[in-house]
């Protein structure tokens, strides 16, 4: 298959991917995603440094912590400059918190079954994991930019759509 061939491929799967975005939508939610990413291992990261003296097992703590203020961080971001919705913050949040939610059940169940997946049908054995999270999180990012679009950050009736 020639380079053109695939890049053409490739050009109309992500056209197809974004034709129902607005232009600009799709990439201002993957930069937003980018800045998420930074901060929230930053938060991760600041929070188990700091709470390591204190509490045994700070990791957890930490995690817990950073994930509620990385979800809210992560929600500002979307209303603000990638769906631009206007109002009704609390319930996008918990309809965000729940989109995210879906994601983490999801993945949490399919890791386990794509590891041993990629473990049998593959020589991949000890970085099975790493390549099943990094398809995963693929899938995840579609899935909650469309949940995000269509259910957390939808236009309500009557309002002006992006």
């Amino acid at each position: 298959m020639s380079r053109v061939t695939v890049r053409s491929g490739l050009d109309g799967w992500m056209v197809k991917l974004t034709r129902h975005a607005p232009p600009g939508q799709f990439a201002r939610y993957l930069l937003v995603g980018l800045w998420n990413t930074v901060f929230g291992y930053g938060t991760f990261a600041l929070f188990t440094a700091a709470l390591n003296p204190i509490v045994p097992h700070s990791y957890i703590w930490a995690s817990l912590l950073s994930s509620l203020l990385n979800i809210t961080v992560a929600y500002l971001g979307y209303k603000w400059f990638v769906f631009r919705t206007k109002g009704n913050y609390l319930r996008e949040w918990i309809r965000c918190v729940g989109v995210y939610s879906g994601g983490i059940a999801f993945t949490l169940v399919a890791l386990p079954v794509l590891v041993v997946a990629i473990r049998r049908n593959t020589h991949f054995l000890g970085e099975a994991p790493y390549i099943a999270g990094a398809v995963l999180m693929v899938v995840v990012v579609l899935y909650s930019y469309i949940a995000h679009k269509n259910f957390s950050f939808r236009p309500q009736p009557g309002a002006d759509a992006n």
